[in-house]
């Protein structure tokens, strides 16, 4: 058995379902507690997922997905008493790094040096958290541009998009494809 952490998971409607729900079910699994928390939402809400799929088309496709289960009150979260962060991709990355209690967040835990996981769309708040300077950081390849203007360098995936990407506290990966790498590595940071 592994000694618990507390994980603080941040999403937002549209999340993809796959990079939230499928994590979160792997951590716990693994008996580590985890806390999902979104802005203006509270233990017992759920938020919207959208479910992203690769069909041959030049960019993914979108589909309704499932209600993601909000289980602490963003409002009274303190990171200070979380182990770690994992941050899901999908839309919800997109607004919610304009809330500056998100951006706060991201950097508690970057500056404590803490780990951090981020997927797909996830570091898209790492870039407006600014804490990617001189950092190595996967993505989906959309979100490659924003690392570089951010000063950090874009670690290109396989054509799987199956591979995770570790940097110190920082796990990545592109997308979905890659939970069993990028959980697997997330959690040996979390029980090192």
């Amino acid at each position: 058995m592994t000694a618990k952490k507390r994980v603080l998971m941040i999403v937002g409607d549209f999340v993809e379902d796959y990079e939230a729900m499928v994590p979160y079910q792997m951590l716990v699994m693994l008996e580590h507690d985890v806390v999902t928390v979104c802005p203006g939402k509270a233990a017992g809400d759920t938020v919207m997922t959208a479910i992203h799929d690769f069909e041959g088309h030049q960019t993914y496709t979108e589909k309704p997905g499932h209600r993601f289960a909000i289980t602490g009150d963003f409002a009274s979260i303190v990171p200070a008493d979380f182990d770690a962060l994992i941050i899901p991709g999908g839309r919800a990355p997109e607004y919610l790094r304009l809330d500056e209690k998100v951006l706060a967040m991201v950097r508690h835990f970057a500056e404590t040096n803490k780990p951090i996981a981020a997927v797909c769309h996830g570091p898209q708040l790492l870039v407006a958290a600014g804490v990617l300077e001189n950092r190595q950081c996967s993505s989906y390849p959309a979100v490659a541009p924003e690392i570089t203007a951010a000063g950090g360098t874009y670690m290109q995936p396989g054509p799987g998009l199956d591979t995770a990407h570790v940097e110190g506290n920082l796990v990545t990966a592109p997308a979905w494809p890659a939970h069993p790498a990028w959980i697997r590595e997330f959690h040996r940071l979390l029980i090192s």
